[in-house]
């Protein structure tokens, strides 16, 4: 997922402040919790819909996370006072990549045109984790229109391991060929 550079900026500084004091995992469950809230289709339709009053969405939120950590709390604050509420939309997503690449791993997706097992995605996993030196967390996604093999993207990388893939490759290839004169 790609993720704004606005967004990305708060989520550092609110991933940075969280790890100074301390509360990371207190601050990321509050955030699991926020990204579930905004990602329902009502109550996000709500929250970001320009005709309800901008005081009306602000103790919406407040309510919302009122159980939360303080810092969770005065982060949400901070977004509608400086008329950001829309970082609210990926800051699950965005915490959850800083989280991880905090602690060197980051998540991926690896498409298949059958379901993967776990043993196969396991050592698909490892084994691209090698080579980027990060832990790797992937994901099966089914893609109806791969032949066979697989393809993943992880850390902003492709990695083509399909038959069209490797078609395309073996194409190029040919392509670059010279021809020997005939003469």
């Amino acid at each position: 997922m790609i993720v704004d550079p606005v967004t990305t900026r708060y989520v550092e500084a609110f991933f940075e402040l969280a790890s100074e004091k301390g509360v990371v995992d207190e601050v990321r469950a509050d955030v699991d919790m926020i990204a579930a809230e905004v990602g329902d289709s009502v109550v996000g339709a709500w929250i970001f819909n320009a005709r309800v009053p901008l005081e009306k969405r602000r103790a919406k939120v407040e309510e919302l996370v009122s159980n939360c950590n303080p810092l969770t709390r005065d982060f949400v604050g901070l977004l509608f006072v400086k008329n950001r509420a829309d970082v609210l939309k990926d800051l699950g997503a965005a915490f959850r990549a800083k989280w991880l690449s905090s602690r060197g791993s980051v998540e991926g997706v690896v498409e298949s045109a059958l379901g993967l097992k776990a043993e196969d995605i396991s050592s698909l996993s490892a084994s691209i984790g090698a080579k980027l030196g990060k832990e790797v967390l992937l994901r099966n996604k089914i893609n109806s229109h791969l032949v066979g093999g697989v393809r993943v993207l992880v850390d902003n990388k492709l990695i083509d391991f399909s038959v069209e893939g490797r078609m395309a490759g073996l194409r190029r290839k040919l392509m670059e060929c010279e021809l020997p004169s005939v003469g």
